[in-house]
Protein backbone atom coordinates (compact mmCIF):
# COMPACT_ATOMS: atom_id res chain seq x y z
CA UNK A 1 0.00 0.00 0.00
CA UNK A 2 1.21 3.59 -0.92
CA UNK A 3 2.04 5.82 2.15
CA UNK A 4 0.25 8.88 2.66
CA UNK A 5 3.67 11.05 1.49
CA UNK A 6 3.74 8.55 -1.51
CA UNK A 7 0.68 9.77 -2.52
CA UNK A 8 1.48 13.30 -1.68
CA UNK A 9 4.13 12.99 -4.14
CA UNK A 10 1.76 11.52 -6.77
CA UNK A 11 -0.63 14.59 -6.54
CA UNK A 12 1.78 17.24 -6.99
CA UNK A 13 4.52 15.49 -9.60
CA UNK A 14 4.15 17.45 -13.33
CA UNK A 15 5.64 17.20 -16.43
CA UNK A 16 8.83 19.94 -16.75
CA UNK A 17 6.52 22.40 -19.09
CA UNK A 18 3.92 22.44 -16.38
CA UNK A 19 7.22 23.69 -13.93
CA UNK A 20 8.11 26.28 -16.41
CA UNK A 21 4.36 27.79 -16.61
CA UNK A 22 4.32 28.65 -12.83
CA UNK A 23 6.81 31.51 -13.50
CA UNK A 24 5.19 34.78 -14.07
CA UNK A 25 6.44 38.83 -15.27
CA UNK A 26 7.88 40.27 -12.69
CA UNK A 27 8.55 37.00 -10.32
CA UNK A 28 11.57 36.59 -7.93
CA UNK A 29 12.93 32.77 -9.02
CA UNK A 30 16.01 31.73 -6.53
CA UNK A 31 17.75 28.27 -8.43
CA UNK A 32 19.94 26.20 -6.52
CA UNK A 33 23.14 26.49 -7.77
CA UNK A 34 26.58 24.72 -8.94
CA UNK A 35 26.51 20.94 -8.84
CA UNK A 36 22.64 21.09 -7.54
CA UNK A 37 21.61 22.93 -10.60
CA UNK A 38 18.32 22.13 -11.73
CA UNK A 39 19.85 21.41 -15.12
CA UNK A 40 16.23 20.43 -16.94
CA UNK A 41 14.47 23.40 -15.51
CA UNK A 42 17.11 25.97 -16.36
CA UNK A 43 17.78 24.40 -19.78
CA UNK A 44 14.43 25.09 -20.90
CA UNK A 45 13.88 28.38 -19.25
CA UNK A 46 14.71 30.77 -22.35
CA UNK A 47 11.67 28.65 -24.05
CA UNK A 48 9.60 31.10 -22.21
CA UNK A 49 11.60 34.44 -21.97
CA UNK A 50 9.07 35.77 -25.19
CA UNK A 51 5.96 35.39 -22.34
CA UNK A 52 7.29 37.16 -19.38
CA UNK A 53 8.91 40.06 -18.56
CA UNK A 54 10.77 41.63 -15.51
CA UNK A 55 11.46 37.39 -14.77
CA UNK A 56 14.90 37.94 -11.82
CA UNK A 57 16.75 34.65 -11.60
CA UNK A 58 19.05 34.62 -8.03
CA UNK A 59 22.10 32.16 -7.80
CA UNK A 60 25.43 32.20 -6.64
CA UNK A 61 26.13 31.10 -10.16
CA UNK A 62 25.83 28.05 -12.48
CA UNK A 63 28.47 25.78 -14.23
CA UNK A 64 26.47 24.96 -17.75
CA UNK A 65 26.01 27.78 -20.39
CA UNK A 66 22.26 28.14 -20.54
CA UNK A 67 20.54 30.01 -23.27
CA UNK A 68 18.76 32.26 -21.47
CA UNK A 69 22.22 33.44 -19.85
CA UNK A 70 23.80 34.07 -23.55
CA UNK A 71 20.60 35.22 -24.90
CA UNK A 72 20.67 38.85 -25.31
CA UNK A 73 16.84 39.19 -26.76
CA UNK A 74 15.96 37.73 -22.90
CA UNK A 75 17.33 41.33 -21.53
CA UNK A 76 14.27 42.79 -19.91
CA UNK A 77 12.51 39.21 -19.74
CA UNK A 78 14.74 36.86 -18.06
CA UNK A 79 17.65 38.54 -15.93
CA UNK A 80 20.03 36.65 -13.44
CA UNK A 81 21.46 38.41 -10.23
CA UNK A 82 24.68 36.19 -9.55
CA UNK A 83 27.34 36.38 -6.59
CA UNK A 84 29.91 34.46 -7.82
CA UNK A 85 31.61 34.91 -11.65
CA UNK A 86 33.57 31.65 -13.33
CA UNK A 87 34.20 30.62 -16.51
CA UNK A 88 30.62 30.37 -17.90
CA UNK A 89 29.08 33.56 -15.53
CA UNK A 90 31.88 35.86 -16.84
CA UNK A 91 30.63 35.16 -20.27
CA UNK A 92 27.07 35.81 -19.29
CA UNK A 93 28.29 39.01 -17.26
CA UNK A 94 30.19 40.63 -20.02
CA UNK A 95 26.88 40.09 -21.89
CA UNK A 96 24.83 41.99 -19.26
CA UNK A 97 22.62 39.49 -19.00
CA UNK A 98 23.93 38.60 -15.23
CA UNK A 99 24.21 41.47 -12.58
CA UNK A 100 26.95 40.51 -9.97
CA UNK A 101 25.82 41.05 -6.30
CA UNK A 102 29.08 41.75 -3.78
CA UNK A 103 28.49 39.78 -0.63
CA UNK A 104 29.86 38.02 2.22
CA UNK A 105 28.23 34.17 2.08
CA UNK A 106 28.05 34.37 6.30
CA UNK A 107 25.44 37.42 5.83
CA UNK A 108 23.98 36.72 2.76
CA UNK A 109 20.30 36.78 4.45
CA UNK A 110 20.63 40.30 6.60
CA UNK A 111 23.07 42.08 3.94
CA UNK A 112 22.35 41.12 0.28
CA UNK A 113 19.83 41.44 -2.99
CA UNK A 114 20.12 37.75 -1.86
CA UNK A 115 17.19 38.34 0.93
CA UNK A 116 14.95 39.84 -1.28
CA UNK A 117 11.78 37.47 -1.03
CA UNK A 118 11.37 34.57 -3.55
CA UNK A 119 8.24 33.43 -5.65
CA UNK A 120 9.77 30.90 -6.77
CA UNK A 121 12.79 28.36 -5.54
CA UNK A 122 13.87 25.87 -7.77
CA UNK A 123 16.15 23.30 -7.03
CA UNK A 124 17.55 19.76 -7.74
CA UNK A 125 17.33 17.21 -4.98
CA UNK A 126 17.85 13.22 -4.23
CA UNK A 127 14.44 11.00 -4.45
CA UNK A 128 12.31 11.29 -1.48
CA UNK A 129 12.84 8.83 0.96
CA UNK A 130 10.41 6.80 3.17
CA UNK A 131 9.64 9.44 5.89
CA UNK A 132 8.81 11.77 3.12
CA UNK A 133 12.50 14.01 3.31
CA UNK A 134 14.08 14.66 -0.25
CA UNK A 135 17.76 16.25 0.30
CA UNK A 136 19.65 19.13 -1.49
CA UNK A 137 22.56 16.71 -2.02
CA UNK A 138 25.57 18.32 -2.82
CA UNK A 139 24.44 22.26 -1.97
CA UNK A 140 23.17 23.50 1.63
CA UNK A 141 24.72 26.90 1.49
CA UNK A 142 21.15 28.92 0.33
CA UNK A 143 19.54 26.33 -0.50
CA UNK A 144 17.50 24.96 2.68
CA UNK A 145 16.36 28.31 3.88
CA UNK A 146 15.33 30.20 0.18
CA UNK A 147 13.28 26.86 0.01
CA UNK A 148 11.61 27.45 3.27
CA UNK A 149 10.88 30.86 2.40
CA UNK A 150 9.37 31.15 -0.93
CA UNK A 151 6.24 31.05 -1.89
CA UNK A 152 6.27 28.17 -4.49
CA UNK A 153 8.80 25.35 -4.42
CA UNK A 154 9.51 23.55 -7.13
CA UNK A 155 12.21 20.24 -7.14
CA UNK A 156 13.68 18.63 -9.86
CA UNK A 157 14.49 15.25 -8.77
CA UNK A 158 17.60 13.77 -10.14
CA UNK A 159 17.77 10.07 -9.12
CA UNK A 160 21.61 10.51 -9.86
CA UNK A 161 22.62 12.51 -7.09
CA UNK A 162 24.57 11.17 -3.24
CA UNK A 163 22.49 11.04 -0.32
CA UNK A 164 24.08 14.02 1.75
CA UNK A 165 24.26 14.29 5.75
CA UNK A 166 23.21 17.44 7.49
CA UNK A 167 20.96 20.44 6.82
CA UNK A 168 20.09 19.55 3.57
CA UNK A 169 16.51 18.22 4.27
CA UNK A 170 12.96 19.00 3.05
CA UNK A 171 9.86 17.61 3.28
CA UNK A 172 6.89 16.53 0.47
CA UNK A 173 4.96 18.67 2.59
CA UNK A 174 6.92 22.25 2.13
CA UNK A 175 7.61 21.20 -1.73
CA UNK A 176 4.45 22.37 -4.30
CA UNK A 177 5.40 20.74 -7.70
CA UNK A 178 8.01 17.79 -8.43
CA UNK A 179 9.38 16.52 -11.68
CA UNK A 180 11.87 14.01 -12.29
CA UNK A 181 15.13 14.79 -15.00
CA UNK A 182 17.66 12.55 -14.01
CA UNK A 183 20.92 14.04 -14.77
CA UNK A 184 25.02 13.24 -13.83
CA UNK A 185 25.69 15.51 -11.40
CA UNK A 186 28.43 18.10 -12.74
CA UNK A 187 31.87 17.43 -12.42
CA UNK A 188 35.22 19.56 -11.93
CA UNK A 189 37.84 17.74 -12.65
CA UNK A 190 41.17 18.45 -10.35
CA UNK A 191 43.59 20.34 -12.26
CA UNK A 192 47.24 19.12 -13.38
CA UNK A 193 50.06 20.07 -10.99
CA UNK A 194 52.71 21.88 -12.34
CA UNK A 195 56.23 22.58 -10.85
CA UNK A 196 55.30 25.98 -9.33
CA UNK A 197 52.14 24.73 -7.87
CA UNK A 198 53.66 22.06 -6.15
CA UNK A 199 56.66 24.16 -4.59
CA UNK A 200 54.04 26.81 -3.39
CA UNK A 201 52.02 23.44 -1.97
CA UNK A 202 55.12 22.34 -0.10
CA UNK A 203 55.73 25.86 1.28
CA UNK A 204 51.77 26.19 3.12
CA UNK A 205 51.98 22.61 4.07
CA UNK A 206 54.97 23.74 6.32
CA UNK A 207 52.24 26.18 7.94
CA UNK A 208 50.04 23.68 8.75
CA UNK A 209 49.99 22.15 11.93
CA UNK A 210 48.81 18.23 13.06
CA UNK A 211 45.03 18.25 14.59
CA UNK A 212 44.38 21.66 12.47
CA UNK A 213 41.01 22.64 11.33
CA UNK A 214 41.68 23.51 7.59
CA UNK A 215 39.55 25.41 5.14
CA UNK A 216 40.85 24.95 1.32
CA UNK A 217 40.24 26.98 -1.36
CA UNK A 218 39.67 25.96 -5.08
CA UNK A 219 42.42 25.92 -7.60
CA UNK A 220 45.34 24.11 -9.09
CA UNK A 221 48.02 25.97 -6.12
CA UNK A 222 45.45 25.05 -2.92
CA UNK A 223 45.16 20.93 -4.78
CA UNK A 224 49.63 21.56 -4.40
CA UNK A 225 49.04 21.92 -0.76
CA UNK A 226 46.58 19.09 0.17
CA UNK A 227 49.30 16.76 -1.97
CA UNK A 228 51.78 17.87 0.64
CA UNK A 229 49.31 17.81 3.73
CA UNK A 230 49.00 13.77 3.49
CA UNK A 231 52.19 13.63 6.10
CA UNK A 232 49.58 15.31 8.45
CA UNK A 233 47.76 13.89 10.91
CA UNK A 234 44.26 13.96 12.20
CA UNK A 235 43.52 17.71 10.54
CA UNK A 236 39.65 18.86 11.08
CA UNK A 237 37.86 19.84 7.44
CA UNK A 238 35.65 23.33 8.30
CA UNK A 239 35.67 24.77 5.05
CA UNK A 240 32.75 26.66 2.77
CA UNK A 241 33.64 23.88 -0.17
CA UNK A 242 34.15 20.39 -0.43
CA UNK A 243 36.41 19.39 -2.75
CA UNK A 244 37.91 16.17 -4.32
CA UNK A 245 41.74 16.42 -2.27
CA UNK A 246 39.71 16.99 1.11
CA UNK A 247 38.11 13.21 0.30
CA UNK A 248 41.35 11.73 -0.59
CA UNK A 249 42.67 13.09 2.43
CA UNK A 250 40.08 11.96 4.48
CA UNK A 251 39.92 8.40 2.92
CA UNK A 252 43.86 8.67 3.67
CA UNK A 253 43.07 8.76 7.47
CA UNK A 254 44.38 11.97 7.65
CA UNK A 255 41.47 14.08 8.15
CA UNK A 256 39.89 12.59 11.32
CA UNK A 257 38.24 15.59 12.76
CA UNK A 258 39.25 14.09 16.54
CA UNK A 259 40.84 16.93 17.54
CA UNK A 260 38.20 19.26 16.10
CA UNK A 261 36.69 21.92 19.02
CA UNK A 262 33.33 22.69 17.09
CA UNK A 263 31.22 19.35 15.85
CA UNK A 264 34.47 17.11 16.11
CA UNK A 265 34.84 14.35 13.38
CA UNK A 266 32.38 16.11 10.77
CA UNK A 267 33.67 17.63 7.86
CA UNK A 268 31.81 20.81 7.83
CA UNK A 269 30.92 23.00 4.75
CA UNK A 270 28.20 24.42 2.78
CA UNK A 271 28.58 22.62 -0.31
CA UNK A 272 30.56 20.20 -3.07
CA UNK A 273 32.23 20.26 -6.43
CA UNK A 274 34.48 17.79 -7.37
CA UNK A 275 34.74 14.59 -9.56
CA UNK A 276 32.78 11.39 -9.06
CA UNK A 277 35.11 10.20 -6.57
CA UNK A 278 34.11 12.66 -4.26
CA UNK A 279 30.41 12.09 -4.94
CA UNK A 280 30.89 8.53 -3.87
CA UNK A 281 32.98 9.53 -0.46
CA UNK A 282 29.93 11.76 0.50
CA UNK A 283 26.73 9.60 -0.33
CA UNK A 284 25.45 8.16 2.67
CA UNK A 285 28.74 8.83 4.46
CA UNK A 286 27.58 10.18 8.45
CA UNK A 287 31.03 12.03 8.82
CA UNK A 288 29.30 14.95 6.57
CA UNK A 289 27.39 17.73 7.74
CA UNK A 290 26.56 20.22 4.80
CA UNK A 291 24.75 23.36 6.48
CA UNK A 292 24.10 27.03 5.51
CA UNK A 293 26.76 29.30 4.58
CA UNK A 294 24.87 31.57 7.08
CA UNK A 295 26.45 29.29 9.89
CA UNK A 296 29.39 27.71 7.88
CA UNK A 297 31.22 31.02 6.57
CA UNK A 298 30.00 33.04 9.82
CA UNK A 299 33.47 33.66 11.53
CA UNK A 300 32.12 33.76 15.08
CA UNK A 301 31.80 29.81 14.18
CA UNK A 302 35.03 29.87 12.19
CA UNK A 303 36.88 30.68 15.65
CA UNK A 304 35.35 28.21 17.84
CA UNK A 305 38.01 26.13 15.54
CA UNK A 306 41.01 25.27 17.53
CA UNK A 307 44.35 26.03 15.13
CA UNK A 308 41.88 26.94 12.28
CA UNK A 309 43.74 27.26 9.26
CA UNK A 310 42.57 29.42 6.34
CA UNK A 311 44.34 28.64 2.58
CA UNK A 312 43.24 30.55 0.08
CA UNK A 313 44.16 31.99 -3.32
CA UNK A 314 44.26 35.56 -5.11
CA UNK A 315 45.05 37.58 -7.86
CA UNK A 316 46.77 39.93 -6.81
CA UNK A 317 48.76 41.10 -3.51
CA UNK A 318 50.10 44.73 -2.47
CA UNK A 319 53.01 45.29 -0.37
CA UNK A 320 50.85 46.38 2.59
CA UNK A 321 49.45 42.82 2.69
CA UNK A 322 46.29 43.90 0.91
CA UNK A 323 44.43 40.83 -1.41
CA UNK A 324 42.70 41.13 -4.41
CA UNK A 325 41.44 37.72 -5.25
CA UNK A 326 38.17 38.22 -7.55
CA UNK A 327 38.93 41.17 -10.00
CA UNK A 328 41.28 41.88 -12.41
CA UNK A 329 41.76 45.91 -11.73
CA UNK A 330 38.26 46.99 -12.05
CA UNK A 331 36.90 44.11 -13.94
CA UNK A 332 34.84 41.70 -11.94
CA UNK A 333 37.03 38.10 -12.58
CA UNK A 334 34.81 36.07 -9.70
CA UNK A 335 33.80 36.65 -6.13
CA UNK A 336 34.65 37.23 -2.56
CA UNK A 337 33.22 33.88 -1.45
CA UNK A 338 34.34 32.52 1.60
CA UNK A 339 37.96 34.37 1.54
CA UNK A 340 37.08 37.07 4.10
CA UNK A 341 35.23 34.73 6.26
CA UNK A 342 37.78 32.36 6.82
CA UNK A 343 40.45 34.58 6.94
CA UNK A 344 38.59 36.64 9.85
CA UNK A 345 37.64 33.26 11.53
CA UNK A 346 41.11 31.61 11.57
CA UNK A 347 42.96 35.08 13.03
CA UNK A 348 40.50 34.25 15.72
CA UNK A 349 41.11 30.81 16.12
CA UNK A 350 43.26 29.97 19.22
CA UNK A 351 46.75 28.72 17.20
CA UNK A 352 44.89 30.49 13.96
CA UNK A 353 46.24 31.03 10.72
CA UNK A 354 45.01 32.82 7.89
CA UNK A 355 47.04 31.70 4.39
CA UNK A 356 47.32 33.64 1.23
CA UNK A 357 48.87 31.67 -1.70
CA UNK A 358 49.59 32.58 -5.61
CA UNK A 359 52.10 32.18 -7.90
CA UNK A 360 54.49 35.31 -8.30
CA UNK A 361 54.09 36.43 -11.81
CA UNK A 362 51.09 36.65 -14.01
CA UNK A 363 50.96 36.58 -17.80
CA UNK A 364 54.16 34.33 -18.70
CA UNK A 365 55.91 36.03 -16.08
CA UNK A 366 55.66 39.61 -17.58
CA UNK A 367 53.27 41.19 -14.71
CA UNK A 368 54.35 40.80 -10.76
CA UNK A 369 51.50 39.41 -8.91
CA UNK A 370 53.29 41.22 -5.82
CA UNK A 371 52.46 44.82 -6.07
CA UNK A 372 53.56 48.52 -4.57
CA UNK A 373 49.86 48.57 -4.79
CA UNK A 374 46.46 47.25 -6.11
CA UNK A 375 45.72 48.14 -9.57
CA UNK A 376 43.68 50.71 -9.78
CA UNK A 377 39.64 49.74 -9.31
CA UNK A 378 40.74 46.16 -7.74
CA UNK A 379 38.76 45.00 -4.83
CA UNK A 380 40.10 44.65 -1.54
CA UNK A 381 38.95 40.77 -1.07
CA UNK A 382 40.83 40.44 2.54
CA UNK A 383 41.93 43.43 4.97
CA UNK A 384 45.85 43.29 5.04
CA UNK A 385 45.04 42.80 9.04
CA UNK A 386 43.65 39.51 8.12
CA UNK A 387 46.30 37.94 6.74
CA UNK A 388 49.06 36.40 8.85
CA UNK A 389 51.05 34.78 5.73
CA UNK A 390 51.49 35.12 1.86
CA UNK A 391 53.19 31.72 0.15
CA UNK A 392 54.80 31.99 -3.46
CA UNK A 393 57.05 29.69 -5.15
CA UNK A 394 60.25 31.70 -3.51
CA UNK A 395 58.63 31.56 -0.26
CA UNK A 396 56.79 32.67 2.47
CA UNK A 397 56.20 35.99 4.14
CA UNK A 398 55.15 36.45 7.49
CA UNK A 399 53.12 39.43 8.15
CA UNK A 400 51.38 38.93 11.68
CA UNK A 401 51.94 41.91 14.00
CA UNK A 402 54.90 43.82 11.56
CA UNK A 403 55.37 47.28 10.63
CA UNK A 404 54.46 48.21 6.93
CA UNK A 405 57.87 48.07 6.07
CA UNK A 406 58.93 45.01 7.30
CA UNK A 407 55.81 43.58 5.60
CA UNK A 408 57.11 45.07 2.51
CA UNK A 409 60.37 44.00 3.05
CA UNK A 410 59.28 40.40 3.39
CA UNK A 411 57.01 40.23 0.29
CA UNK A 412 59.57 41.35 -1.65
CA UNK A 413 61.66 38.43 -0.73
CA UNK A 414 59.20 36.19 -1.91
CA UNK A 415 58.26 38.04 -5.34
CA UNK A 416 60.22 37.17 -8.86
CA UNK A 417 63.49 37.83 -8.79
CA UNK A 418 63.07 39.79 -11.80
CA UNK A 419 60.71 42.24 -10.25
CA UNK A 420 62.51 42.52 -6.10
CA UNK A 421 64.68 45.57 -7.21
CA UNK A 422 61.15 47.75 -8.94
CA UNK A 423 59.22 46.66 -6.03
CA UNK A 424 61.79 48.24 -3.50
CA UNK A 425 62.45 51.37 -5.32
CA UNK A 426 58.55 51.51 -5.54
CA UNK A 427 58.64 50.89 -1.64
CA UNK A 428 61.00 54.06 -1.22
CA UNK A 429 59.10 56.38 -3.61
CA UNK A 430 55.61 55.75 -1.69
CA UNK A 431 57.17 55.72 1.69
CA UNK A 432 55.58 52.05 2.53
CA UNK A 433 57.25 52.60 6.23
Amino acid sequence: MPTDYERELRDKTIALPQALQQIRSGDRVYASTNTQEPVGFLSALDSIADSVENVSVYSVGFEYPYDFLSDEDAIGHIGTRASFLDGTMRKAHSLHTVDFVPLNLHAWRERSEFNTHANVFVGAASPMDRHGYFRFSLGAGMEPDMALAADTVILEVNPKLPQVAGYTEIHISDVDYVYEYPHAPYERPQAELDDVSLTIGRHVASLVDDGATIQIGVGRITDAAATYLRDKNDLGVHTEMITTSMAQLAELGVVTGKRKTLLPRKIVAGFAIGTNELYDFLDDNPSIFLAPTSFVNDPANIARNYRMTSINTAIQVDLTGQVCSESIGHVQFSGTGGAADFAEGAIRSPGGKSIVALKSTAKNGTISTIQPFLNSGAVVSINRSDVDYVVTEYGVAALKGKTLEARAKALIAIAHPDFRDEMEARRREYQIW
